[in-house]
C-alpha cells in the first residue's frame, strides 16, 4: 500500500443489530477505525435476521486489517483501493431490496443479471457514493492519489468474478465507514462539488442511460410518467440535451416543482387531466386536423414521441400501453419488483416498441460526474435529507412520503 498502515490494537468491536445492513461508526473519537456488520440487509427494517449479533465478515478491525480481509475474498488486492465513505444516496433499488430480497434474486439468477447475493446473509447496502480515498494497492493507475474525493461506479473486479458493491456479501457498500473498490473506475471529483451532490452522479447517470437507449431525437414529443429521483433524473438528462419538449407527470405536488427546476416544460398531476392527452396534443402539428389524426391512427408518424416509465409498479406499462399512439417508443425505467401483465394484441395493434433499462456504462457515469461538477445538471434541491448510521433506518421510513423527500444522503462520518 502507498500510504502507511496503521497497526492493529486488536480488540473487535460487536456486531451491530438492525434490519438495514449498515456498518456502524466507531465509538471511540482516536485511534484505528473499527467497523462492524449489521446483519439482515434484505430483510425488512427492524426484523434482524438468524445470527445477528454475531461477527460479521469484516468485523471491527484497523483499517488496514479489514482491507486485507476483504482481500482475501477471492482477490489478492492488486489494483484496489480502500476509501472512506463521505456520502452516499438511499436508492429506491434499497428499498425494493429490503422488502423483496428473495424476490430480486432469483429473478437476476434466472436472467444472468450481476445482483446475485444471499438475501439471509449479511449486506450492507449503498451504491451511490462519493468518497475519500485513504490507501491505493499495488497495481494502481496513476489516476488518483490518497486523500483525493472520488466517484465510482459500484463495482469491484476480481478474478473470481465482478462484485456489485451494495449487493455483496463479501464487500459492503456505501452505507459503511470503509470501502473497497476498483481503481480503475475511480473518478476524481472537481469544481468544489461537494461530497453529497457528487454522489447523485450514479442515479442521475441512470437517467441519462434511459434516453441513450431511447434513441429519441430534437422531433420527439418526451413523456416522463413518474418523477421520484429516476424520473428526475430523465428530465434532467434531457434537458442537458436539449431535448424535448418535455412532460413530466405525477401526483405529487413537490415531486412535480422538482420535475420543472430539472427542466420539463409542462407538468402534469394525472388526478386531474390524462397526461397522454396533454402528449398526444403537443406531438400532433399546431395546424392538424381530425383527419391528421386519423392519418396517424392507420399510417402512423415519422416522429410519434418517447414515453418513460418511471414508476415501477404493476400496471404502469399497460396503462402506458393504452395511452400510447402507434409506433410510440415505451422506454421502462422503473423497477417493478412484481409479476406484472399485458395484452400483447394492444402493443401490436399499435405497433409500439418497448425498451427495457438497466444502470449505465462507464462513459455515461463519467460524462454525468462531469456534467453535475459543471452545472449542466442540477442536483442540489433533489437533496432533502442527511442522515447518519443511526438515522438510515428512520430514512428508509421517510423515504415512503413523496412530499417530505427525494433523496436522502447518508453520511457515515456523522
Amino acid at each position: 500500500m502507498r500510504a502507511r498502515r496503521r497497526e492493529s490494537q486488536g480488540r473487535r468491536e460487536p456486531v451491530a443489530r438492525g434490519g438495514l445492513g449498515v456498518a456502524r461508526r466507531a465509538r471511540r473519537r482516536r485511534g484505528p477505525c473499527r467497523l462492524g456488520i449489521a446483519a439482515g440487509g434484505a430483510r425488512r427494517a427492524g426484523s434482524p435476521t438468524e445470527g445477528a449479533g454475531r461477527e460479521g465478515n469484516f468485523g471491527g478491525t484497523t483499517a488496514a486489517d479489514f482491507y486485507e480481509s476483504c482481500a482475501g475474498a477471492g482477490g489478492n488486492g492488486v489494483g484496489e483501493a480502500l476509501v472512506k465513505t463521505s456520502a452516499c444516496g438511499i436508492c429506491g433499488s434499497d428499498l425494493h431490496a429490503l422488502r423483496h430480497g428473495h424476490e430480486m434474486v432469483k429473478s437476476q439468477k434466472e436472467t444472468g443479471g450481476p445482483l446475485i447475493y444471499n438475501a439471509d446473509e449479511d449486506l450492507v447496502m449503498g451504491h451511490e457514493f462519493c468518497a475519500e480515498v485513504v490507501e491505493l494497492g499495488i497495481g494502481c493507475l496513476d489516476n488518483v492519489e490518497v486523500g483525493d474525493i472520488v466517484c465510482s461506479m459500484p463495482v469491484l473486479l476480481r478474478p473470481d468474478k465482478l462484485h456489485t458493491i451494495g449487493y455483496s456479501n463479501d464487500f459492503p457498500g456505501g452505507y459503511a465507514e470503509h470501502m473497497l473498490l476498483s481503481s480503475r473506475f475511480l473518478l476524481p471529483v472537481r469544481n468544489g462539488l461537494s461530497p453529497a451532490e457528487a454522489a447523485l452522479t450514479e442515479p442521475m447517470a441512470v437517467g441519462r442511460h434511459a434516453v441513450e437507449k431511447s434513441m429519441v431525437s430534437t422531433k420527439d414529443v418526451c413523456l416522463v410518467i413518474g418523477c421520484g429521483p429516476v424520473g428526475l433524473a430523465v428530465v434532467a438528462s434531457l434537458k442537458q440535451k436539449g431535448l424535448g419538449p418535455i412532460i413530466a407527470a405525477d401526483f405529487s405536488p413537490r415531486r412535480r416543482e422538482l420535475a420543472e427546476l430539472m427542466g420539463a416544460d409542462e407538468v402534469i398531476d394525472p388526478a386531474i387531466e390524462s397526461p397522454y392527452r396533454s402528449w398526444r396534443d403537443l406531438s400532433l402539428p399546431a395546424n392538424s386536423s381530425a383527419n391528421d389524426s386519423n392519418d396517424r391512427a392507420l399510417n402512423g408518424s415519422a416522429n410519434p414521441g418517447v414515453i418513460f416509465e418511471c414508476v415501477g409498479v404493476p400496471g404502469v406499462v399497460n396503462q402506458i400501453m393504452h395511452g400510447a399512439v402507434k409506433d410510440t417508443r415505451i422506454v421502462v425505467v422503473g423497477v417493478c419488483m412484481e409479476e406484472d401483465n399485458f395484452r400483447p394484441l394492444t402493443g401490436i395493434g399499435k405497433e409500439l416498441n418497448i425498451q427495457f433499462v438497466l444502470g449505465y456504462t462507464s462513459e455515461e457515469f463519467s460524462d454525468t460526474l462531469r456534467a453535475i461538477s459543471e452545472g449542466e445538471i442540477p442536483v442540489t434541491e433533489l437533496i432533502t435529507g442527511r442522515v447518519g448510521l443511526e438515522g438510515v433506518a428512520q430514512a428508509f421510513e421517510d423515504l415512503g412520503d413523496p412530499e417530505a423527500h427525494a433523496k436522502i444522503i447518508v453520511e457515515p462520518w456523522r
